[in-house]
């Protein structure tokens, strides 16, 4: 619960920074030659899909509610510490993200990669936590999950 909140509290005052700094920035700041900070709101999902108005906007903000609460009630339950590490880290960067959707009616991405033989699409810092998060669940079911290391005998 401690890493859900840190990665809350982490992603928001970043973007109550960044919304503000970005403003004397319409075209970014160039960091590195890959490497920009830039000012993308998105009303949708991953990479824009499901962008839509009002109605998506709620639809969204109840989707995510709902998952966020399954991964709380999972939060609760874990057993594991690396485990509830990627819970929380998931469950800090869902509600970062539902906050965004609630505060400004879309999510604010400023991180924009050119990886040359592709453009990641911008993020956010809720985004990076969901992901690790969403890596540190896979490697604990593969590795560390009771039911995968049993066998049959």
């Amino acid at each position: 619960m401690i890493l859900a909140f840190v990665a809350l509290v982490i992603d928001q005052v970043f973007k109550l920074y960044m919304v503000e700094v970005m403003a004397d920035y319409p075209f970014g700041i160039e960091v590195t030659s890959f490497f920009r900070l830039v000012m993308v709101w998105n009303s949708g999902v991953s990479f824009g899909m499901f962008a839509g108005g009002a109605t998506t906007r709620w639809i969204l903000i109840g989707v995510s509610s709902l998952v966020s609460l399954a991964l709380f009630v999972w939060l609760l339950k874990a057993s594991r510490k690396f485990l509830a590490t990627g819970l929380g880290l998931v469950l800090g960067g869902a509600i970062g993200n539902i906050v965004d959707r609630i505060h400004y009616g879309r999510v604010a991405d400023f991180f924009d990669f050119d990886l040359i033989f592709m453009r990641w699409p911008a993020f956010n810092i809720a985004d990076m936590a969901i992901v690790g998060g969403v890596l540190i669940l896979m490697v604990d079911s593969l590795f560390f999950d009771e039911k995968s290391s049993k066998t049959d005998s």
